[in-house]
């Protein structure tokens, strides 16, 4: 592999012990492991406020808002773990997206987002895993042009999915998150080649 891709990895989730965020983990040592670089970022780190254009107007993108942005737009990939709430999206991810989503003088509109390679990933404690929620993440990134890679998987009984180490209890589950890491490393080091 000539080009080293590097990806961001994150959960729309704040909790500290979320499944989510342990799931994008599994996913970060895959792509670390097929030779990219991977930048780990807790949402919870960025403190954003709720998007307000009225608080945008009067003190501009925050600093937590300029910090994702800015890693993205240093980014290649997206590894994206997505908490489903309500049948839908999580409003910390949703949140950040709408931040970063403004353009700042001088950039072009979703600059930070055109072009950018992601794979989508859930987990939750019911039957489901998470699913629903990933077609509004699918929705959402692709109209903000991210090409969202069609492997995904959806990870039901969370709350049981987990050894103490961080590594899946179901080794078929464990290969199927890797594969979301090799494969996005790899589709990135395809197309950079």
């Amino acid at each position: 592999m000539d080009y080293t891709p590097k990806i961001l990895a994150f959960a729309g989730a704040l909790r500290e012990g979320s499944y989510n965020k342990k799931l994008v983990k599994v996913a970060m040592r895959a792509a670390e492991q097929a030779g990219a670089q991977v930048t780990y970022l807790d949402l919870r780190e960025l403190d954003l406020p709720i998007f307000d254009e009225d608080l945008e107007r009067e003190k501009g993108l925050p600093p937590g808002g300029r910090r994702f942005k800015d890693l993205l737009l240093s980014h290649d990939g997206l590894l994206i773990s997505s908490p489903e709430y309500n049948s839908s999206i999580s409003a910390a991810l949703k949140n950040a997206i709408d931040w970063a989503s403004r353009p700042a003088p001088g950039e072009k509109p979703l600059e930070c987002f055109d072009g950018k390679i992601a794979v989508l990933m859930s987990a939750s404690p019911g039957m489901l895993g998470g699913l629903r929620g990933l077609v509004t993440v699918r929705s959402i990134l692709g109209n903000i042009k991210v090409i969202v890679l069609p492997d995904q998987v959806a990870v039901n009984k969370s709350d049981q999915a987990f050894n103490e180490d961080g590594s899946m209890k179901d080794a078929k589950q464990q290969q199927s998150i890797e594969h979301l890491g090799r494969i996005l490393t790899q589709t990135i080091a395809k197309l950079k080649a």
